[in-house]
């Protein structure tokens, strides 16, 4: 037959009577001696999540190559031709629309910029994979890029501009890009989304 609980106090707390019966029914219990822990398995707090190193550190000429300056012959099929007016735009499978059309709305907050405006390719490659990098260790989502229209490049077209859109869709880091609104840059600037 189960003991009934006392409910002499509100809510059913237990008496005392209850209190003095557990501790007679415990009275000779001993605590079990504590082993210790074999090394190495000793209870350790959360670790900070390691992020894979970046293919770009491996080898940059591969993952993001230089564009040919020469103009684009069409029909060639060696890269698309694109103007300063075109609108870049591109995500990863598995984003969302709905959060490449906030990206396209400028509704993520931007947390830093760089701008590559008068730079060799070279260079800005350089720039460009650093900042990425740089920007995803430290926690940032969304960056914004300036890669200008190319107005001043003449029959060559927009090198920077082509260039941007084809490292930002080799590089691992981007999830999506699209072209900015006119008042952070329209077609001359990229809102980039960097993996979380």
């Amino acid at each position: 037959m189960a003991k009934q609980r006392s409910t002499n106090h509100p809510g059913g707390a237990p008496t005392s009577e209850d209190a003095l019966a557990f501790r007679a029914a415990v009275r000779d219990v001993k605590p079990l001696e504590q082993a210790p822990s074999p090394n190495g398995l000793a209870k350790v707090g959360p670790r900070a999540r390691r992020r894979k190193p970046s293919a770009m550190a491996d080898d940059i000429d591969v993952a993001m190559p230089l564009v040919d300056p020469m103009p684009v012959v069409e029909g060639s099929g060696e890269r698309p031709a694109v103007s300063g007016a075109d609108v870049l735009a591109f995500h990863r499978a598995g984003v969302r629309p709905q959060v490449v059309r906030q990206l396209r709305r400028g509704l993520f907050p931007i947390e830093d910029e760089l701008d590559l405006h008068g730079l060799t390719q070279s260079v800005a490659r350089d720039y460009l994979a650093q900042f990425l990098t740089q920007n995803r260790d430290a926690g940032r989502r969304c960056v914004r890029i300036i890669h200008g229209k190319g107005y001043r490049s003449g029959a060559r077209g927009p090198i920077l501009k082509i260039a941007v859109d084809l490292w930002l869709r080799r590089h691992m880091n981007v999830i999506a890009f699209t072209s900015a609104r006119p008042i952070d840059g329209g077609t001359g600037a990229v809102y980039v989304l960097l993996r979380a």
